[in-house]
């Protein structure tokens, strides 16, 4: 934890004008440290946010920030280009008196600070049908407009981070090492993974053989990474840029699904509540196919049902292997968490496996 006082002293060494009032915890991310700031300017209260980059889940921090700058600034310019208002549109960073993007604290972790977006939230699980679309519409507007990003190629700040094969590698390993005796009260859990072991390779078979080409990806398509504007509903600003490097379009729409069909939160214990509501999931391919249509392979437009079942199947497969593990990647509240989160995203694959069909005749 950070004082009052120690973040006072990081957030001096950002650009920010007047005077320091309260940072206080912000957000359910499972991975970084957010904090919301208060200051005073001349008499009026204007906020920012300051996160802490985990450099336990990225290791090379600086990466991540010039990666996150490049890609702000290119979505800056191509707002500008479309004349409309920006001030919501992009996370805006914050540089510091020496002109860089980050800040190095004196325990040796690295934050990053900026503009507060106001009047706009994030939904941890989609509402409407329409917020859906609004959501798909965002995230496929944001892989277009990265489309003609120029070189060089974006640094990989956590590799392999789908590759769904490797996943089920660690997976294996977690099992074989048992770290903390977990892995014998599992066994329906990793049965469920190899079932469908098979499935995990289908969409990098389709990379090498070009059919499917390496894009610049968010890669972490929560529907609560998205900003949704208070007063238009309109889905404004994409969040969470750690994760933006070298990708496949599928990985995006497929966490989207996942995270934004069943009504359920990702740990609901009741597993009656998981499954994939269809009129999301026509949502999302709407929204999605609106803004990110006019440059998707027949490939990728083909895939995108399929895309659903193996993100959410990796997603459980790493909560699996972080139970197993003793819970050292994820933020958890209890013993179990970890499981429950995994046995849910479980529950979720099965729901979309029985409506597959149904998907592809839409598509």
């Amino acid at each position: 934890m950070y004082s009052q006082d120690e973040l006072r002293e990081i957030c001096s060494k950002f650009a920010i004008y007047g005077d320091f009032l309260v940072a206080v915890p912000f957000g359910s991310g499972h991975i970084n440290d957010t904090y919301q700031l208060t200051y005073d300017q001349g008499g009026v209260r204007l906020h920012y946010t300051l996160q802490r980059i985990n450099h336990a889940v990225f290791k090379n921090p600086v990466h991540v920030m010039e990666n996150m700058d490049r890609v702000t600034k290119h979505l800056l310019d191509r707002i500008h280009s479309r004349h409309i208002e920006t001030k919501k549109r992009t996370l805006r960073l914050l540089r510091t008196f020496s002109n860089v993007p980050y800040v190095q604290d004196s325990r040796g972790s690295f934050w990053r600070a900026y503009v507060f977006v106001e009047n706009a939230r994030s939904y941890d699980v989609l509402e409407t049908a329409d917020q859906a679309y609004r959501t798909a519409y965002a995230f496929g507007e944001f892989q277009n407009d990265l489309t003609d990003l120029p070189g060089p190629r974006l640094h990989e700040t956590i590799p392999d981070f789908h590759n769904t094969p490797r996943r089920v590698e660690q997976l294996e390993e977690a099992i074989r090492e048992d770290r903390v005796g977990r892995a014998g009260g599992v066994k329906r859990e990793i049965d469920f993974v190899m079932k469908r072991r098979g499935d995990t390779e289908k969409l990098l078979r389709l990379n090498a053989d070009g059919d499917i080409p390496e894009r610049i990806t968010h890669n972490d398509t929560k529907v609560n990474n998205i900003l949704i504007d208070d007063l238009s509903g309109e889905g404004i600003c994409v969040l969470d840029l750690d994760t933006v490097m070298p990708g496949l379009a599928l990985y995006d729409f497929g966490d989207m699904v996942r995270a934004g069909t069943s009504p359920a939160e990702e740990d609901e214990v009741d597993l009656r509540k998981v499954g994939m509501r269809f009129e999301m999931f026509e949502a999302l391919f709407s929204g999605y196919t609106a803004s990110a249509g006019n440059f998707l392979t027949p490939a990728e437009r083909e895939n995108l049902p399929f895309a659903g079942k193996l993100i959410t199947l990796e997603t459980g497969i790493r909560f699996l292997t972080d139970y197993i593990n003793g819970d050292i990647y994820f933020k958890t509240r209890r013993p179990s968490h970890n499981l429950d989160r995994c046995r849910n995203q479980f529950r979720l694959v099965e729901s979309i496996e029985r409506q597959m069909n149904r998907m592809m005749e839409l598509v």
